[in-house]
């Protein structure tokens, strides 16, 4: 086990990169009204999104050291405008397209918060993700960042055995980086003590908002001391998402970077009108001659292992990811595909957030995804870092109605 990290395969490298079955239902999409919108639940303050070099915000200078290390020359917008605030000690909510920045965004304030003030024996950050491949990426740039300090880190996630994560939550760790399902486990096991959180942050927060989480998330946050800092982060920010992050938040800052809800400017977007009988051969013919590293999107757990057979079958070198998958399978395939080892990577959403691989040139759509804030997220996973990315989604005759839906909601060109 790392001195300095808990929780993960300890083969597993440590150091991140540096930056440079049944049919399923028919998608269902929002329509909306010809009325005037409602007004905004809150209004984006004005913000500073000037790059600046990381030493401009007065960092201890094991910070600064670490931000180097990864390559980190200036913020972007996204940390131009946080970084301050919640230095500032603000509650945040903050809305950025995916692969902006926003993991650093909060990752470097609270190594600032942890590095200011006085060390105790208990965890004193708490991090909340979605998915357990989220959270050991946000672990692993936490980790980057403070190489030349002494903060230490967890990431708590299922899948893995209890061990090592328990033996690192009772050594007080100063950041628990979790999904909540299997913090939920170490709660009910009392393998942690969270009455010191002085800051928690929910990254993907409209995703940890949804039914399937949210249950869990409360419970967690009620175990959390009241007096506290919250982040929340988010590349899709829905009003009643809105309703409940002002739930947890005590008058929040509201950073909006680029526009609420909306995909990269970096990403064109293209629909090919296809059969639904043809999809499988456009795919194939289109994936024998791939420009780049290419990610496909099923709805479904067996809809990604069928479609992964097939491709492959036709001579397609490809890998599918989804949430039965065991840990390790799933390390293998999203390692196979960021180092080149599989072309194409066949997943569900839960590859939408949280899988940050640099250079994917491509994310097809095979079937539609069954919201816009699903499609802005999918998408995302492309032109990230300002590289160029482009986007294609597969849609039968019987989905161009929903797909004029989807499109007018997302408020994007697509070709």
């Amino acid at each position: 086990m790392n001195s300095k990290t808990s929780g993960h395969d300890p083969n597993r490298r440590r150091r991140p990169r540096r930056r440079t079955g049944a049919r399923p239902p028919r998608p269902h999409v929002t329509q909306h009204s010809h009325a005037a919108p409602a007004a905004p639940l809150l209004d984006s303050i004005e913000c500073d999104t000037t790059p600046l070099a990381f030493d401009a915000f007065h960092l201890d200078p094991r910070l600064v050291e670490g931000t180097r290390d990864l390559g980190f020359k200036e913020t972007r917008p996204i940390q131009s405008a946080v970084i301050p605030l919640a230095i500032a000690g603000h509650d945040l909510i903050a809305c950025a397209a995916t692969g902006t920045g926003k993991t650093a965004a909060f990752v470097v304030p609270t190594l600032q918060k942890l590095l200011t003030n006085e060390p105790n024996a208990k965890s004193r950050v708490l991090v909340l993700a979605p998915t357990r491949e989220l959270a050991v990426q946000i672990e692993d740039e936490i980790h980057g960042l403070s190489y030349h300090t002494t903060v230490t880190s967890a990431a708590i996630y299922g899948g893995v055995e209890m061990g090592a994560q328990e033996r690192a939550l009772k050594a007080g760790v100063d950041i628990i980086v979790a999904t909540p399902g299997r913090l939920m486990d170490h709660m009910r096991q009392q393998n942690t003590d969270l009455s010191r959180i002085e800051l928690l942050v929910l990254d993907e927060a409209d995703r940890m908002m949804d039914m399937g989480f949210w249950p869990d998330v409360r419970r967690i946050i009620a175990a959390l001391p009241a007096e506290r800092q919250t982040l929340l982060f988010s590349a899709t920010m829905p009003d009643e998402v809105v309703r409940q992050a002002l739930e947890i938040v005590k008058t929040p800052k509201y950073v909006q970077v680029g526009h609420r809800s909306k995909p990269a400017n970096s990403i064109s977007h293209r629909a090919e009108v296809v059969e639904e009988s043809a999809k499988l051969e456009w795919l194939i013919e289109h994936l024998r001659r791939p420009e780049g590293p290419v990610l496909v999107f099923s709805r479904t757990k067996i809809g990604a292992d069928r479609l992964a057979r097939r491709l492959s079958a036709a001579g397609v070198k490809c890998v599918a990811l989804h949430a039965d998958r065991t840990q390790e399978q799933r390390r293998i395939a999203v390692e196979g595909f960021r180092g080149g080892t599989y072309k194409v990577l066949v997943a569900t959403d839960i590859a939408a957030r949280g899988l940050d691989i640099d250079g994917i040139h491509t994310v097809i759509n095979y079937e539609l995804p069954d919201s816009p804030e699903t499609y802005v997220h999918r998408v995302g996973r492309t032109g990230r870092a300002d590289e160029t990315g482009h986007a294609i989604t597969l849609v039968s005759p019987s989905e161009r109605h929903a797909w004029a839906h989807l499109e007018k909601s997302v408020g994007v060109h697509i070709e």
